[in-house]
């Protein structure tokens, strides 16, 4: 079949394969089909080593499909039923899913599966990213890993509630729970930070501004629901202008210390800073003793939008069915897996929201 793999870390390029086999399913997995996959920038960090992951491998997270083979033990899914590929799937049983009420930081089967064989190809071991890897025609995931949806949704459109959506919308209404009224400020417009500005506009944020250098970004942005939208040199007039002492909520989707930093910056006392990039193990930022007490502010981070996928990805999708998240317009380029070196240079350049490859 075919697929975008990965040789080395730090590749500048996927070499794009069409002898690749995805395992068979084993006890408690299934295989799916994959129809289309967003291409997001944890792609790209994987890729370039910033996050842990063997190669060679197969990236790609942020898939939907269709089931088309069931392993032994398999309960609630059968072959024919559209799902979404969630990367970091809960176990169910683990203190994080039961005690805890966090599934979302169950890493039970995502550690399992990543560092497993997911591929094979002549012979030798292929990964998948995350334990997935949906740069390819199929793959074999743990049950868990498939959530079930309804026929009618486009697989576009489910491709992106796997984790882009998913991410930037919960990190608004799951980690940081905005409040109606309230004043939010996102880093980044690229897909995680659109998304959270939509998920601040259906939390009721009153201002919603959207910072980013790119200047056709900051236009797209006020389309999904921002008020208003400034270049990081103009921010701190903004900030004046709107609030006089700092937004209630920041929230971080690039992943760089000099931003996350910003955003700290950017909320007024007892505001709350969400941390949504994925920043390299060896980046760090600073603060000192002082701002910490003085300033009372909340820092945290936000892991797939705080999200239980087994819930999650329905209420998302009703809310895109009921026209609050506009993930149709999220989508700038449509794309076959021979241009997937493409859509990566895209990226990088800023040029795009999403990204969607789709398999014929």
């Amino acid at each position: 079949m075919r697929a975008a793999l990965l040789q080395t870390i730090g590749d500048e390029t996927l070499e794009l394969v069409d002898d690749i086999e995805a395992l068979p399913p084993g006890p408690g997995e299934v295989t799916i089909d994959i129809k289309a996959t967003g291409v997001c920038h944890s792609d790209l960090h994987a890729m370039q080593g910033s996050l842990p992951q063997p190669a060679p491998f197969v990236p790609g997270h942020e898939g939907a499909g269709v089931i088309s083979a069931l392993g032994e033990g398999v309960t609630g899914l059968a072959v024919g039923d559209h799902v979404i590929v969630a990367w970091s799937p809960p176990c169910g049983k683990c203190n994080n899913c039961t005690e805890r009420k966090s599934p979302h930081l169950c890493v039970m089967i995502q550690f399992a599966v990543a560092g497993s064989r997911r591929f094979t190809r002549n012979g030798q071991d292929v990964f998948g990213m995350a334990g997935t890897g949906t740069f390819a025609e199929s793959l074999t995931v743990p049950q868990e890993a498939a959530v079930k949806i309804d026929d009618d949704v486009p697989f576009e459109i489910a491709s992106l509630i796997g984790c882009g959506v998913t991410t930037g919308v919960g990190a608004v209404i799951n980690t940081a729970k905005v409040v109606p009224g309230s004043s939010v400020v996102v880093f980044g417009c690229g897909g995680v930070g659109i998304s959270a500005i939509m998920g601040a506009r259906v939390a009721g944020a009153a201002t919603i501004v959207a910072v980013d250098l790119v200047p056709e970004k900051l236009e797209q942005a006020k389309g999904f629901g921002a008020t208003h939208a400034c270049h990081p040199d103009d921010l701190a007039a903004l900030r004046a202008e709107l609030t006089g002492d700092g937004f209630d909520y920041a929230f971080e989707a690039i992943g760089l210390p000099v931003t996350m930093r910003a955003a700290f910056d950017a909320v007024r006392r007892g505001g709350m800073a969400v941390i949504i990039g994925v920043g390299a193990m060896d980046s760090e930022v600073s603060f000192n003793g002082f701002e910490l007490f003085f300033s009372e502010k909340t820092l945290v981070g936000s892991y797939y939008g705080s999200a239980d996928v087994r819930s999650d990805f329905h209420r998302l999708l009703r809310l895109w069915k009921a026209g609050q998240l506009d993930l149709e317009a999220m989508i700038t380029r449509r794309i076959g897996i021979d241009e997937i070196n493409d859509a990566f240079a895209a990226m990088k350049r800023g040029e795009v929201i999403r990204q969607v490859v789709t398999f014929d």
